[in-house]
């Protein structure tokens, strides 16, 4: 298992070791301890997955107080651009983020520690993504950042015209106007 740092404390890039052959292939998606020996060290309670088609945009979305949530994001079919928004209030990257192209292809998943805010669009016609969250969902806990926010720059790799996403979304409040971890 490939692990690499990005310019964000906290979220790794983590890679699969595949064995493939005629049949097909083989990886390992999880294994606790490997990740652990690479300073990766979660208890992941829930597994969620969703289906979405092109030009979907998710989030952002995140979980406060003690029902905060670190997630393991990855694809099974199609291909998303996954965002992770640093809402560390003291960190030396609040409000920056990393942007990274996830797909069933190149098997990649991206850790998410708690403290950030999570989104992906979908790239492909269609994308089935999962994620590991190491605490449960709890909808008095939820809050969302308006995936447009110009203080963020994030391109969605979506043109705006065929952006779809939900009417939450589309209202939720810029980063100046919540309340960080």
């Amino acid at each position: 298992m490939k692990v690499s740092k990005t310019e964000i404390e906290g979220v790794f890039i983590i890679e699969p070791q595949v064995f493939e052959d005629e049949r097909g292939y083989f990886f390992e998606s999880y294994n606790k301890e490997k990740l652990k020996e690479q300073g990766i060290d979660y208890d992941f309670i829930q597994d969620n997955q969703s289906k979405s088609k092109y030009g979907t945009i998710r989030g952002i979305h995140f979980q406060k107080g003690e029902y905060a949530q670190a997630k393991l994001v990855r694809v099974l079919e199609g291909t998303v651009l996954d965002v992770a928004v640093d809402l560390r209030k003291d960190s030396p990257t609040f409000g920056k983020h990393v942007a990274v192209e996830l797909s069933a292809e190149n098997r990649r998943q991206l850790m998410i520690p708690r403290g950030f805010g999570h989104g992906f669009s979908v790239l492909s016609e269609t994308a089935v993504f999962a994620y590991k969250c190491d605490n449960v969902y709890n909808k008095a806990s939820e809050g969302g950042l308006r995936y447009n926010d110009p203080k963020l720059g994030i391109d969605w790799k979506i043109d705006t015209d065929k952006a779809i996403l939900s009417d939450k979304d589309k209202v939720n409040p810029l980063l100046e106007e919540i309340e960080c971890f």
